[in-house]
């Protein structure tokens, strides 16, 4: 039950702790916080990747360390048992990215949840917004870490050799092929040798809810045959759509845990 949808949140919405987790591309010249604070659903609070992710490094949204955890999310007054419902008003669907750092940190999975289709198909339904910011009260969150849920530098160069799991690229046919420049200055441009490309669009309808499981699952079988696999990371730019590609993949695949490499193409491709 990864994802819910609009109709239990809007029934369940004072049973659970929401967060709106919107990150925008940087050439949108769009704030998530700014736009936040102007609507955003009712009993909500902010979770910024930008500042909720690793300091003094050249890389965007890397994960914190446990320390750091427990004070972003003490701070948001959320405890260790809560059910949590994330949502965005992004195209790149980063609610997803927040999702996957709350199991990261050992959250239950069953009580982490992405709305299906955000804060736009909420607005769509005519559904109550708010500009009030919700006043929490600080909890005392511990987390434990699931360091086997994300991949670095070393062990993705060591699997283009030996081809451990299978390496999936969200990013876009042209940039995965190198015939479009990065967005990022620095970057060259091409993909990880021997990784696949599935561009996490395939997976989402024009409204940003997810397909089918029927379809998602037709279109993983497609690329990696065996759907039932759980050596399968995902990659992307900088770490946030790559977790649109692992959401999708642990509905079909109930066993999964979402892997990412941490990195993604933003570390990757200065190498």
């Amino acid at each position: 039950m990864s994802l819910v949808d609009t109709n239990w949140l809007e029934d369940n919405i004072d049973k659970v702790k929401i967060i709106d987790s919107s990150w925008h591309l940087p050439q949108t010249n769009r704030d998530g916080y700014t736009e936040y604070k102007k609507k955003h659903i009712n009993n909500s609070m902010f979770f910024d990747i930008d500042g909720n992710s690793k300091k003094n490094i050249d890389l965007p949204h890397m994960l914190v360390d446990n320390n750091d955890w427990n004070k972003i999310v003490s701070s948001m007054g959320i405890n260790n048992e809560d059910e949590i419902i994330i949502y965005d008003n992004s195209d790149v669907l980063s609610a997803c990215r927040c999702w996957y750092n709350f199991i990261y940190f050992g959250h239950d999975p069953r009580l982490v949840h992405v709305l299906n289709g955000g804060l736009k198909k909420w607005i769509n339904e005519n559904k109550i917004t708010t500009d009030e910011v919700k006043i929490v009260k600080k909890s005392n969150y511990i987390s434990k870490e699931n360091k086997n849920l994300v991949k670095n530098l070393e062990e993705i160069k060591k699997n283009s050799d030996y081809e451990i799991f299978k390496v999936i690229d969200a990013r876009s046919k042209e940039r995965f092929e190198g015939k479009m420049r990065e967005p990022r200055k620095g970057l060259r441009s091409g993909s990880i040798p021997k990784s696949i490309c599935l561009p996490f669009k395939i997976l989402i309808n024009e409204d940003n809810t997810f397909k089918s499981k029927d379809e998602i699952s037709m279109i993983f079988k497609e690329n990696i045959k065996n759907i039932n696999s759980l050596n399968v990371v995902f990659s992307c730019g900088s770490g946030v759509t790559a977790c649109v590609l692992a959401l999708a993949y642990s509905l079909i695949n109930v066993k999964y845990m979402p892997t990412i490499y941490d990195g993604s193409w933003a570390e990757y491709g200065k190498n």
